[in-house]
């Protein structure tokens, strides 16, 4: 079946082409016995859209800047899937502070315009937030898929949130009520703000407008045992995460002196969720050169650590990202070594879990001399060759053979047994090769190195 197309361009039909389009769906209906319901249903909706113009005469065709899909629809859809202000079929369905379901790009105009009430029951809204209504997106995906309709994908530019004197009062109250004793209403709170600085990116930057908004946000975690109320502490430090993208805030968080330490007790003592959060917090703040240290100097880098070793994956994932952001700062490489990184890292890769990942960190880490005699002693290089000779991904053969260069022109003993491997199966020669550049270059600096040491051996 050939599908209908919906898409934005032009504006809202006029007076005069609504009647063509009656008099067509008319002329069907009268000049055919046979004719349809469908032609019925479209005079019926001709005549509806032209009572609405008659009613609501700034309707017109500047008002959106979106094309009518009420007349280019082979079959009218039903009611609820229709705009309150569009009488067009939604395409990105979201739910006002009221309850009201709709089109994304009108009500947004709607609040762009000034207007601080629902459109339908007048009411007046306690904030501007729009969230996404999931369900009556898939029925009228799956209502559009039985007709043989296209529908975009909602199309929602995150820096066009509109926030108004009501959104910064009502994050203002949450955060006062994140100040107050009571617990109960606390938890409420920090969940509403969580959600809040997910959905609405420019409300993160209203955060960092208040100089006291980051301690407001973090006091319930200030007073006695942080991870007391488990699921409280979960919230306010996923909502330091939401905060932490914003650019602008990095260097305001991370300089406000309670929030790396409460990151780190909770990277140590929180739940999994909350642990993995911390750790992926640390990652976004340590985006500044001048946020690695301080982040460093409060002590992340072991239970960052301690993470990597113990946690599940995404855990590991937000971990190891902060790790290796940490210690791209030569000074933080040492810190990182003398807190286990290379043995823990080393045991993950040899199990085959986040190779991609700690490979890359391990490249950074090798270039210490702390490094060099660790992993020797931990078997690096069997397990760094086998490695090349197995995996499909370049960047990690890349990785692998740059670390095997440091480690065989720091440490000699290592040349021994590169020699066995590259007389047996060629590996470094067969990526000197078929390397990306930087491969290439590297395994002929070790085919160098070997061929010295061959002529050394043989001269002995």
């Amino acid at each position: 079946m050939a599908k209908t197309t919906v898409d934005g361009g032009g504006g809202l039909p006029s007076a005069e082409e609504l009647k063509k389009e009656l008099q067509r769906a008319v002329n069907s209906v009268v000049e055919d016995d046979e004719y349809s319901l469908e032609a019925t249903d479209r005079a019926m909706q001709c005549l509806c859209a032209l009572k609405d113009l008659k009613l609501k005469p700034n309707l017109n065709s500047n008002a959106f800047d979106i094309r009518s899909l009420s007349l280019s629809l082979p079959i009218p859809p039903p009611h609820e899937f229709g705009c309150p202000l569009s009488r067009q079929l939604m395409k990105d369905p979201v739910v006002l502070a009221s309850g009201q379901t709709y089109d994304r790009p009108f009500i947004q105009k709607w609040l762009k315009d000034g207007n601080r009430t629902c459109p339908e029951t007048k009411q007046v809204l306690s904030h501007s937030v729009l969230t996404p209504n999931h369900l009556v997106r898939k029925m009228i995906s799956q209502w559009c898929q039985k007709h043989g309709i296209e529908l975009p994908g909602p199309s929602h530019d995150e820096d066009q949130d509109i926030i108004t004197n009501a959104d910064r009062d009502h994050l203002n109250s949450l955060l006062e009520t994140l100040s107050s004793s009571n617990v109960s209403a606390q938890k409420k709170a920090a969940k509403q703000v969580r959600v809040l600085t997910k959905q609405i990116p420019s409300l993160r930057a209203v955060i960092g407008e208040s100089s006291d908004a980051v301690t407001k946000l973090l006091n319930p975690l200030l007073s006695g045992n942080v991870n007391a109320h488990p699921d409280l502490q979960e919230d306010l430090i996923t909502t330091v995460l939401n905060v932490s993208i914003h650019d602008s805030n990095k260097k305001l968080v991370a300089e406000n002196p309670i929030v790396i330490p409460l990151l780190i007790e909770s990277l140590k003592f929180g739940t999994l969720e909350a642990r993995s959060n911390s750790a992926a917090a640390l990652f976004t703040l340590s985006a500044l050169d001048s946020n690695k240290q301080i982040i460093v100097k409060a002590g992340a880098l072991k239970p960052l650590i301690d993470l990597l070793e113990e946690g599940q994956t995404l855990a590991m994932k937000d971990a190891a990202s902060a790790i290796f952001n940490l210690s791209i700062v030569h000074e933080n490489k040492g810190k990182a070594v003398s807190e286990r990184a290379i043995k823990v890292i080393m045991k993950k890769i040899e199990d085959r879990i986040l190779i991609d990942e700690l490979l890359a960190i391990l490249a950074l880490l090798s270039t210490h001399h702390n490094a060099i005699e660790e992993l020797g002693e931990l078997g690096a290089v069997s397990c760094l060759l086998s490695i090349i000779k197995e995996d499909t991904s370049d960047r990690n053969k890349e990785n692998c053979i740059t670390i095997l260069y440091t480690v065989c022109y720091n440490d000699r003993t290592t040349l021994k047994e590169i020699w066995i491997d590259e007389s047996t199966n060629g590996t470094i020669s067969n990526l000197a090769r078929s390397g990306t550049s930087r491969a290439k270059r590297k395994a002929n600096g070790i085919l160098e190195r070997l061929d010295r040491y061959v002529s050394l051996v043989h001269t002995t």
